[in-house]
């Protein structure tokens, strides 16, 4: 795949019309008959979700937090092969994966000294590459991890704000 020629005419009309580069994207929940499980509609797809067995859930679905980690790994894991690509980095294999380490006692209100949410997440990129140099593979690495969208929101939150609406 020619990843330039695919990217040229959207760079020349985001130079030309920044406003046309701005997007927004949604997720939306959807309950369903038990307060354990949800339905959530992410781009063009509807996923069952469920909560972790370890808060109660039935461990049939994936979990809010891996949903979390699976946004972090599939952004990694594309950014990394089309930076590769554009790169020109010969590269046989790429691989990402993703771990984060909680503790439950925090979600489930039992421990207030205990936070809710990751405490630490983790990124392994195995790169298999052995016709690249050194120097393209630490700019790999350094452009990756430029232009990955949730690893980038992650690092750097931006302003969240809930609003409720009620009838």
């Amino acid at each position: 795949m020619d990843l330039r020629s695919v990217q040229k005419p959207l760079k020349e009309q985001y130079r030309n019309d920044p406003s046309a580069s701005r997007i927004t994207l949604k997720a939306k929940g959807g309950q369903t008959e038990t307060p354990i499980a949800c339905s959530v509609a992410v781009g063009r797809a509807v996923y069952q979700a469920q909560a972790h067995p370890g808060v109660g859930g039935g461990g049939t679905a994936a979990c809010s937090g891996d949903l979390l980690l699976g946004a972090l790994s599939a952004c990694a894991q594309l950014t990394c092969q089309m930076v590769a690509t554009a790169m020109g980095v010969p590269t046989k294999r790429i691989e990402v994966t993703v771990e984060g380490d909680l503790d439950l006692r925090g979600t489930l209100g039992i421990a207030k000294d205990i936070p809710v949410g990751f405490e630490q997440i983790r990124l392994r990129f195995y790169i298999e590459a052995p016709q690249a140099t050194p120097e393209q593979l630490s700019a790999l690495r350094e452009k990756t991890e430029q232009y990955c969208v949730v690893m980038q929101t992650l690092v750097q939150p931006p302003k969240l704000l809930s609003e409720w609406a009620t009838t």
